[in-house]
């Protein structure tokens, strides 16, 4: 599995190549601390060697980072080209989308219209394959290469061996991630438009939006990121990619984050298919007994804290990819690494959310606060009873004597908000030059609802 004997030690404390596109709502000075501190902090905390980062707010690429070394000596980049394995699925559900809204397939033409000798090819829809509520059974669930991966395939050898086998359950009866349904729905995209998928995505996906992804099995070369991994908690090594074809349809093709994040745009803005196809690609799947499955068409669909989130993760041998859009909100996030382990991705990703969703409000008024405490003039008619009552003479006498040699914080991030007790409870982060504090203020509810606690305790 590992195609280079020699097995490195990263250091991944190095901040690489970094744009800043001045377009959209620019991120804040402490927002970009907060992120580049979590990302840098992930990578090490992990052992994965680079990560790449891009981020949308107000419908625009405001931010764009990597972080790390890509390969040994060489510091990531953010043009470098990470595998986004099945990501790539939202892209083969938009062509099968695009032929929809050209009147040359539905989405519930059977599968044996196009792929006859499929197993009950007539009682299984395109739709099904795309939402994987089909029932074919998945040909890599494994999470490694497994051993028949070093020679080539094609997508009909897939077929031929999984998707003639009986189905794992009746079609629409339960979901059940399958890469097979999606080689199946990128073989109908051929058929039905004469082209290979490859060659369909990019003139009527990638050249649209001006995006440059690649294959896998062919596009990448040195300047792109080396994929690692690791046996347990084993040194990390060089991972070895899979034979040709094995991908395809499932999870193909490598881009950057920053064109992941245009694409993620055409989204928010309903720019490349008609609103009835978005629609049917964020609807929700549901089973036959009700039950939702959080699942659309190559994409989950879900809420996280009042969030519409439209998101999938991505996984090949030796890449992790995820992507986050939040349609209602013009905002997306995309975190590529290029480690199979560690799960750096997500850990960045959220730390990513917790910045664009954070209170700036809420920043603003814990910095406030903090400025009368360490000063020790308080301005009592923003305090509730109980909080006028812990700011004593002498409370007061003691965070003015511990706080103000301390001086002025050098950014502030918020890293937690939620409602506890009836009260808004949000946590901050102070960094100041010397030392950490964190922050607790809780507040009657409303922009204006007085402070019922204002503690400040040490991180280090």
């Amino acid at each position: 599995m590992f195609s280079w004997p020699v097995i490195f030690s990263f250091s991944v404390g190095l901040v690489a190549l970094a744009t800043a596109p001045c377009s959209g709502q620019s991120l804040s000075h402490d927002q970009i601390n907060a992120i580049d501190t979590a990302a840098t902090r992930a990578l090490a905390d992990s052992g994965v060697p680079a990560a790449s980062i891009a981020i949308v707010r107000d419908g625009k690429l405001v931010y764009s980072k990597a972080y790390g070394f890509q390969r040994e000596g060489q510091p990531a980049r953010t043009d470098a080209r990470y595998s986004i394995g099945s990501v790539s699925k939202q892209f083969t559900a938009s062509a099968i989308l695009i032929l929809a809204d050209e009147g040359k397939l539905s989405l519930d033409d059977r599968v044996s219209k196009y792929l006859p000798d499929l197993t009950r090819a007539n009682d299984v829809t395109i739709r099904q394959l795309l939402d994987h509520t089909a029932g074919y059974r998945d040909y890599w669930p494994q999470d490694y290469a497994f051993t028949e991966m070093k020679r080539a395939t094609t997508p009909d050898e897939i077929l031929n061996r999984w998707a003639r086998l009986p189905l794992d359950f009746e079609p629409g009866t339960r979901w059940q991630y399958s890469n097979t349904g999606y080689v199946a729905a990128g073989r109908i995209v051929e058929i039905v438009s004469g082209r290979s998928l490859a060659s369909y995505l990019q003139t009527h996906v990638f050249a649209r939006l001006g995006l440059r992804p690649v294959e896998i099995d062919s596009g990448l070369n040195d300047a792109d990121p080396q994929g690692f991994t690791r046996d347990a908690l084993g040194p990390i090594r060089a991972a070895q990619p899979v034979a040709a074809n094995w991908s395809f349809a499932a999870g193909q093709f490598a881009m950057t984050a920053a064109d992941l994040a245009r694409w993620d745009i055409s989204v928010i803005n309903r720019s490349l298919m008609s609103d009835v196809a978005y629609k049917a690609q964020e609807r929700e799947t549901v089973l036959s007994n009700g039950v939702g499955t959080n699942y659309g068409l190559g994409v989950t669909v879900a809420y996280t804290n009042g969030h519409r989130v439209i998101a999938h993760g991505g996984g090949l041998v030796g890449f992790l990819t995820e992507n986050r859009i939040y349609p209602d909100d013009h905002a997306a996030i995309v975190v590529a690494d290029n480690a199979d382990f560690g799960n750096a991705q997500i850990s960045i990703a959220d730390a990513i959310e917790q910045q664009l969703f954070a209170n700036s409000s809420g920043v603003d008024r814990a910095r406030v606060i903090y400025n009368m405490v360490r000063s020790g003039t308080l301005d009592r008619s923003i305090f509730t009873l109980n909080g006028n009552s812990y700011f004593s003479p002498e409370m007061t006498l003691k965070y003015y004597s511990s706080l103000a040699p301390l001086g002025e914080p050098k950014s502030v991030i918020q890293v937690q908000s939620d409602i506890r007790g009836g009260f808004t409870s949000e946590q901050f982060l102070f960094d100041l030059d010397s030392r950490k504090l964190g922050v607790s203020l809780r507040a009657e509810p409303g922009p204006k609802g007085k402070v019922e606690e204002f503690i400040v305790t040490p991180i280090n």
